[in-house]
């Protein structure tokens, strides 16, 4: 019987280059797109899993979560009508959004999956601990 991998992602680990020192929020950035730059940067760094060349795959995540708060609030800001046509450029952007964010382990899942740990997350006391 063979064992295959395909569908599964391998384990991402920290990098030899990784980068040990946010980089400033890129000035093209929207305002939200920026407020995102620095919510994830210091997990990615403190992490080691960002280095310079992910830098465009990052700003492109804060570009899309960005457009999805962008919306939300116009919507909200119109009463919380629905508009067609910008009820699919949000679901576009927060699927493409989510996509990329499990791609640099920041979803429960993909933080898992690297082994990520939160600070001060001991199991030392934990008796179902293994």
């Amino acid at each position: 019987m063979s064992v295959h991998s395909r569908g599964v992602k391998p384990a991402t680990r920290s990098d030899a280059d990784a980068l040990t020192k946010a980089p400033p929020v890129p000035r093209h950035l929207a305002p939200h797109a920026k407020a995102e730059w620095r919510r994830i940067m210091p997990q990615l760094i403190d992490r080691r899993i960002i280095t310079k060349a992910d830098l465009a795959g990052v700003e492109s995540y804060c570009t899309f979560a960005g457009i999805v708060r962008q919306i939300e609030e116009e919507r909200a800001a119109a009463g919380g009508a629905i508009d067609v046509k910008m009820f699919g450029v949000l679901n576009r952007a927060a699927q493409t959004a989510r996509q990329l964010a499990a791609e640099y382990g920041l979803t429960p899942t993909s933080r898992a999956r690297i082994g990520a740990e939160l600070p001060g997350d001991d199991d030392a006391d934990n008796p179902l601990a293994v």
